[in-house]
């Protein structure tokens, strides 16, 4: 997995900046744990952290090829990077007919010498995760190239004379040339939940997109895109379509099982989770060995489970009937709400965010499953993916959400309780245009989704649907993959996702929404394509979100902690939250809990606050002041 960062400057010696670079790739040590390593040129500096998952002992980076640039004694291109390049090996046999030799068995080696071959174009031909960059000494030209989905992150900031970049914000941080700043336009994001593609809540700083490659030379920096979806007509007939989509995940999950560590799969019960496992349990069982699963539960959480409109029923037991029918050794991690609540823990989140986004205490206790995992495991196997791919969130099928001219989530979150708006000083929410602000980023949005040439057309609840799906994967999914990165790399364990394989990505994007739900149910495809792996009750199962904590004593906290921001006149949110609203949500947990969207209200308010002190983010530019 590993963590990259770098530095490139056309109007000074980067060589004699070893103690800034090294700055920039110690932030990174929990992403690399097992190695670090630094290359610096006049012009350019890479730095790297290495979690070490095939070829162990030659995989070492910054990795620079054999061959020299101009003048004999520099390498003619250096690389440093991170994830997992699943075709590597198919790769590898072609470079080697190619004429290319190799001196490890990495796919960091092939990542480097497929850009020799092939140039910019090598991006095109990679199934992975990763974020790659590599420094060209002959073209005196940095490259940044993001994987397709954006399932492993790559931030940078433009300088008067070149880039600095990194996995996580912290690294760009670490550089004096970049400072921790935002003006209103840079917490919107934040107060909507929201991840808009490229923008940062840092001004100054942005994330390369998902399919994106950026280069970086004298004559300036030029950002293009290597990958889309696409809108094609889908010929294929039911039968074919559910083949089709198990064939796929027949090749995915083996494919990304390729591990010289211990790899296991996270299990919680659900539709997902649970085809990931079964397939990979069936390709471990191929090897003789016995696969390890692994799912998170609270203290009482089954026994006192409370069923509501995002979680009908506990994962638990649905979670031991699968490990059972598929004879995996399986985990269950218990935590309670002490644990939740460790300031510690809370830090680590935190800081492993850098950014002001949240999900309550599914951030906290997904950190304290990977943590427990990592004892026993270096790669863990998750579902996350298939609800955008599959069409298995409500506000594909719910009808105000359909009709809503916004992002379908937050129609959602807005009538079950989650307004951002709700606890700040309406004269805030006003005065940094948060309506116009959604309404562009909305019609934006709407506006790159795909439609079909030719004589091929769509009908409006079609139409509708390819709209609903593509915000879904380009507007929601970056959320969860960003959470699921940055909670796994806290603990240095790499979080594998076979539905966001690009394959599969693009062929369910253009199946009719019909026949996504052919028998009526959610997912209807995913169950069919999964029949015969899982028992039936799971294949039956209605979609239940992660598990949230249950106690009234953890909102008690929470509600402490909210009244602290609102009330100390030294927290920076305190001057633009509604005293009253704030007491509001205070009086609902002297009669019971909060619910899951007044919850991830509270802390993601919270959240906020310690994420303006922490980086101590000076605020700038917001309007309307009281």
């Amino acid at each position: 997995m590993c963590g990259i960062t770098g530095w490139v400057a056309f109007g000074r010696d980067l060589t004699a900046e070893q103690r800034t670079v090294d700055a920039m790739t110690d932030t990174l040590a929990p992403r690399g744990p097992d190695a670090r390593g630094v290359w610096l040129d006049t012009h350019a500096a890479l730095g790297h952290r290495r979690l070490a998952v095939i070829d162990l002992e030659h995989g070492t980076q910054p990795m620079h090829t054999p061959e020299t640039g101009p003048g004999g004694d520099r390498p003619r291109a250096v690389i440093s990077y991170g994830g997992e390049i699943y075709n590597f090996r198919e790769l590898r046999e072609e470079l080697v007919l190619l004429g290319h030799r190799f001196t490890t068995r990495s796919d960091t080696e092939v990542a480097l010498r497929a850009y020799l071959q092939w140039g910019t174009d090598f991006a095109r031909r990679l199934n992975g995760m990763y974020s790659i960059a590599i420094w060209d000494t002959a073209r005196e030209e940095l490259l940044l190239v993001r994987d397709r989905l954006g399932v492993k992150p790559l931030f940078y900031h433009l300088t008067a004379d070149g880039l600095l970049f990194g996995s996580e914000p912290k690294a760009v941080l670490a550089n004096p040339l970049a400072d921790a700043s935002a003006g209103a336009e840079e917490l919107c994001d934040a107060l909507l939940f929201l991840r808009t593609p490229g923008r940062v809540p840092f001004r100054g700083m942005r994330e390369l997109k998902p399919g994106h490659l950026l280069r970086a030379g004298r004559d300036g920096i030029t950002e293009e895109r290597y990958w889309a979806l696409e809108a094609r007509p889908h010929t294929d007939d039911l039968p074919t379509t559910v083949a089709t989509v198990r064939e796929l995940l027949d090749d995915i999950v083996p494919r990304q099982m390729a591990a010289d560590v211990p790899l296991v799969s996270l299990l919680s019960g659900g539709l997902d989770s649970s085809t990931v496992t079964a397939l990979a349990a069936r390709a471990r069982a191929a090897d003789g060995d016995r696969l390890s699963t692994f799912s998170v539960d609270f203290t009482g959480h089954t026994e006192n489970f409370r069923a509501d409109a995002i979680r009908p029923t506990p994962d638990g037991p649905y979670a031991l009937e699968v490990a059972r029918h598929i004879g995996s050794d399986h985990h269950a991690i218990v935590l309670d709400r002490t644990r939740l609540l460790d300031p510690a823990v809370r830090r680590t989140v935190l800081g492993a965010w850098d950014l002001p986004f949240n999900f309550a205490d599914l951030d906290v206790s997904l950190y304290l499953l990977f943590a427990a995992v990592r004892q026993h495991a270096t790669v863990a196997l998750s579902g996350e993916g298939a609800d955008e791919v599959f069409g298995g969130y409500l506000w594909f099928s719910d009808p105000g959400a359909r009709k809503a001219e916004t992002f379908p989530w937050l129609k959602l979150g807005a009538h079950r309780g989650l307004d951002p708006r709700s606890l700040f000083h309406p004269w805030f929410i006003d005065g940094i245009d948060l309506a116009e602000y959604e309404a562009d980023l909305y019609r934006t949005a709407l506006a790159e989704v795909p439609v079909l040439d030719g004589g091929d057309t769509e009908n409006a609840a079609e139409r509708r649907t390819r709209e609903l799906g593509y915000l879904t994967l380009t507007r929601w999914l970056p959320i969860l993959l960003d959470k699921k990165d940055r909670m796994g790399m806290a603990s240095g364990l790499e979080g594998r996702v076979p539905f966001c394989d690009h394959r599969l990505v693009e062929y369910v994007f253009n199946v009719p929404w019909e026949m996504k739900t052919f028998n009526g149910q959610e997912k209807a495809l995913l169950r069919e394509a999964a029949s015969g792996l899982l028992p039936q009750s799971v294949l039956r199962r209605k979609k239940a979100a992660y598990p949230s904590i249950q106690d009234p004593a953890y909102d008690r906290s929470l509600i402490t902690g909210l009244a602290a921001a609102a009330g100390d006149g030294d927290a920076p949110l305190s001057p633009f939250l509604d005293g009253d609203a704030v007491r509001r949500m205070t009086a609902r947990t002297a009669t019971g809990s909060l619910s899951e969207f007044e919850r991830i209200l509270v802390e993601s308010t919270v959240r906020m606050d310690d994420w303006l002190r922490t980086y101590d983010v000076e605020l700038t530019d917001v309007k309307g002041t009281h």
